[in-house]
């Protein structure tokens, strides 16, 4: 990504605020990650490996317009930011004007295609699309890895909303070896959304791994499973086997739900109706469907399928879960500068 226009040449009328527009799509972890070991650096205790889904788009502008020292001003989906989600866009912010030599507050106004704090990775769009609109915006060059590690500091895995498709990303151990890079995939692969609910998730991510890491008696063991389920998942990626994967994929979610309800006190974010999906999808299986569940942090099921196959698979959905909302999300693409705010 190239630096932004240099400012108006001496005795011109006074440049424009430097102001950019991005935007990314969310993913889903098929191996997922779950606690970290630095939460300030947010390095994961595990590797992980996603896929981004087309039609989810976070499109963000930053200007920075404001005085300095003065507020950050933030609005999502048309409501302005406050408390502690303004602290954690601020936060980022001074990151991004640190390394960049910028001292003016920001504006930012962003917009989702997907609901917020549901467990549909809107975070992983959010900061993907805000660390390439605030670099951008800030003049700073940066490459896809170098952007990858910028966008893991504001949520972990929007490190792997920079790059489209199949994404893995390196756990490493300090911020130069943590970041995303995209997987070679041939396989014909897509996902059926089933949002069960739109509302706030009971409690944040950072704090579910926090607890987790500190309280569950299963987490060490599910960190060794989930290096395994890795290299499972990429052999069956590189073997063109869907059924492996998907196998993988689902035991990895189990595995990692399973840690957070061994937590003191359990951690639930599933609903009732997330275990009615979850048996209907395994009767579908049974049925010669090739569906196959995931669930991050929230009760909504994303299900791993063939993508010739997702139309089928999502209209069988709607017939067991009539109150669902169901939707196919072929892959997508990676975080991408846009032309105009």
């Amino acid at each position: 990504m190239s630096a932004v226009p240099p400012e108006a040449a001496a005795g011109s009328s006074p440049a424009a605020p430097p102001t950019a527009t991005a935007s990314a799509n969310t993913n889903i972890a098929l191996i997922k990650y779950w606690g970290k070991v630095d939460e300030v650096q947010a390095i994961p205790a595990t590797s992980s490996l996603s896929l981004t889904l087309g039609g989810t788009r976070t499109t963000t502008t930053v200007s920075f317009d404001g005085g300095d020292g003065a507020a950050d001003s933030v609005t999502i989906n048309g409501s302005s930011s406050s408390g502690a989600e303004l602290a954690r866009v601020s936060r980022f912010l001074d990151l991004v004007r640190s390394r960049s030599g910028i001292t003016a507050a920001a504006t930012v106004t962003s917009r989702a295609s997907v609901p917020l704090a549901a467990g549909l990775a809107s975070s992983a769009a959010g900061f993907a699309a805000l660390a390439a609109a605030a670099s951008r915006a800030a003049g700073m060059d940066l490459d896809d890895r170098e952007l990858s590690r910028l966008a893991r500091r504001g949520s972990g895995s929007a490190t792997r909303s920079i790059f489209g498709g199949l994404v893995r990303w390196n756990a490493g151990h300090d911020d130069a070896s943590s970041y995303a890079e995209p997987v070679a995939c041939e396989m014909d692969l897509a996902m059926v959304v089933v949002v069960l609910s739109k509302s706030d998730k009971p409690i944040s991510s950072t704090r579910g791994m926090r607890a987790t890491m500190s309280t569950s008696p299963l987490f060490p063991a599910w960190v060794e499973a989930s290096g395994k389920d890795l290299q499972v998942a990429l052999e069956a990626v590189r073997a063109g086997d869907l059924e492996r994967l998907g196998e993988v994929v689902e035991g990895n979610a189990l595995g990692m739900h399973a840690t957070m309800m061994a937590a003191r006190p359990g951690i639930i974010y599933w609903l009732p109706q997330t275990v009615a999906a979850l048996h209907g999808i395994r009767a579908m299986r049974q049925e010669g469907l090739p569906v196959w569940a995931t669930i991050d942090a929230g009760p909504n099921v994303k299900i791993l399928t063939e993508g010739a196959r997702a139309e089928e698979v999502a209209a069988a959905l709607r017939d067991r879960l009539p109150a669902a909302a169901v939707s196919v999300r072929r892959p997508g693409g990676g975080a991408r500068i846009e032309d105009g705010p």
